[in-house]
């Protein structure tokens, strides 16, 4: 027992979390900075945590993780989440706020502030790993695709595979239906391999992200061959909205231009029906909140 909180109410209280949200922006830092306290948890770290190193590795995450943007500010996860009541700053005081409600990131450093769960629950989690994993299990599967949640994972020191085993599934009939559109073979590449007469390496991808809201619907689908898969949801490459591709000019190193290079302006592979074709919204969003650029390619919504 913790107190008189139950794991259902410590797992509630985690879905209640409050998320920055504006247009259908993504705003993962909160569920980042959890899970890498959660990660520190596991490994039998100090309850509090400055907010120096918290600003540094929480940065590095959001950089491989989060929506590509000029600016990256660590300092609102950090303060906010005491507003949740999943977090405490014992230096809170002695902190500056400006009129938004966000701890001045200066005052942060200046007092050297330290954050961390609250000792009932830093104390639950430490006692109870299943429940632990059950709380990251939940962050990931709201925040993040399949095809990034090992890396996640793996990046905060999570086992990946027990919380890869309570996944919740997602409806069956997506994958099929997104193969079927696309004749089984890769909208960017044509790959088609079939073992058996079965498809292998080829996955039905969301251009707007399930954990985003995005719908099991094939105009948000695209079927992928694992690779280019992983590098979609990545940002390294995304589409126009004539269905081109465009490729990141981050998408670098040996191997880039065979990938992805020599599909750079190329039209993908569509579906025979109209309806199915990738849509125009859903592309919008993939462009703003997952391609890696320093323009941006597509309008906002």
């Amino acid at each position: 027992m913790m107190g008189c909180m139950t794991p259902e109410n410590l797992l509630s209280r985690f879905k209640k979390l409050q998320l920055w949200a504006s247009n259908g922006q993504r705003a993962p830092h909160k569920p980042l900075l959890i899970l890498w306290a959660i990660g520190r948890c596991l490994q039998g770290e100090e309850r509090f945590v400055s907010y120096q190193e918290a600003d540094r590795e929480l940065s590095k995450l959001l950089d491989r993780f989060g929506p590509h943007r000029k600016v990256v500010h660590t300092e609102a996860p950090f303060w906010r989440l005491q507003n949740d009541e999943v977090w405490e700053i014992p230096e809170r005081n002695r902190i500056t706020v400006g009129p938004g409600g966000n701890a001045h990131k200066s005052s942060l450093l200046q007092e050297d502030a330290h954050g961390g769960f609250p000792k009932d629950i830093q104390n639950a989690l430490q006692d109870n790993n299943e429940l632990a994993f059950q709380l990251a299990t939940d962050l990931v599967d709201a925040h993040f695709p399949l095809s990034m949640r090992d890396e996640v994972l793996q990046s905060v020191d999570i086992n990946s595979e027990y919380v890869n085993s309570r996944r919740k599934r997602r409806d069956p009939s997506f994958s099929p239906k997104v193969l079927r559109a696309y004749g089984s073979r890769c909208a960017v590449c044509n790959f088609s391999v079939r073992v058996n007469g079965k498809p292998v390496a080829l996955e039905a991808a969301h251009i707007k992200w399930h954990e985003a809201r995005g719908p099991d619907k094939v105009h948000n689908g695209l079927a992928l061959c694992v690779l280019h898969h992983r590098l979609f949801d990545k940002g390294a490459f995304t589409l126009s909205l004539d269905r081109e591709i465009i490729v990141s000019e981050y998408a670098e190193g040996k191997g880039s231009n065979l990938s992805l290079g020599r599909f750079d302006s190329k039209p993908i592979l569509l579906p025979a029906k109209p309806d199915d074709w990738p849509s125009l919204n859903f592309l919008k969003w993939h462009s703003r909140e997952v391609f890696i650029s320093s323009v941006n390619t597509i309008t906002s919504i």
